[in-house]
């Protein structure tokens, strides 16, 4: 079918919350794979994915990504739709979070405007070094307390988060309940392999998702899918 911008903005649209709404976007395989057979994920999706792509980033105030994902799929600058972004009355652009327990981010992305999430207990002379150029949000020990970095958006104001990834991160995000949505493109393709899925994680989880729309394009599908969730 024929993707209308304007169709597209308004199937895509953020609810009205009042505190951060975590949407992922992630691409796969008919077989669950989530990367093709070159190991990254952007090689899976078409112009269809792409567009969506690109308008889930101008909608959000803020994208989260693993800084591993970042490196394996060569993250740089990246453009948005200015005039979008001035019309919902966002910043003229999101701000890219980078998340890391080691705090090996890629050397490209340490600029000013990134903040990095990481623990409470991260070597502290990575966190220094790293603070005198951008951002450094340490919650947890151990683990990300993701309940206190969600707080922090908050208090920014950053109520549309963007995750694009990796799985492990996903599944983290998951496992916690966090996610409140997931657009999901399905590629037409069948792969087989080792590759990984979308979400990754310690325990199984059971998470009842709804879907609120299908949509084919480029022979595959983009779906968008908002949990469930009763009182």
């Amino acid at each position: 079918m024929t993707l209308d911008a304007g169709e597209l903005e308004r199937l895509y649209a953020y609810p009205a919350a009042d505190r951060p709404w975590v949407r992922t976007n992630f691409v796969s395989t008919l077989d669950g794979a989530a990367t093709g057979t070159d190991g990254k994920s952007g090689t899976l999706g078409g112009e269809a994915d792409t567009r969506v792509f690109a308008l889930l980033r101008s909608l959000s105030d803020v994208i989260v990504v693993g800084a591993g994902t970042a490196r394996d799929e060569g993250y740089a600058d990246f453009e948005v739709d200015t005039e979008l972004r001035a019309r919902l009355g966002l910043a003229p652009a999101p701000t890219m979070v980078l998340v890391s327990r080691r705090l090996d981010i890629p050397p490209a992305l340490i600029a000013r405007g990134t903040v990095v999430v990481t623990t409470a207990d991260a070597d502290p002379e990575a966190v220094a070094a790293l603070g005198r150029t951008l951002e450094v949000i340490a919650e947890g020990r151990g683990e990300i307390d993701w309940t206190a970095v969600l707080a922090w958006f908050a208090e920014r104001g950053w109520n549309r988060v963007l995750c694009e990834g990796g799985p492990s991160l996903h599944g983290e995000l998951v496992g916690l309940d966090l996610v409140d949505e997931l657009c999901l493109t399905i590629a037409p393709v069948l792969t087989a392999g080792d590759a990984p899925r979308i979400a990754h994680g310690d325990d199984p989880v059971h998470h009842t998702m709804t879907l609120a729309h299908a949509i084919e394009a480029d022979g595959g599908l983009l779906t968008r899918w908002v949990r469930s969730r009763h009182p």
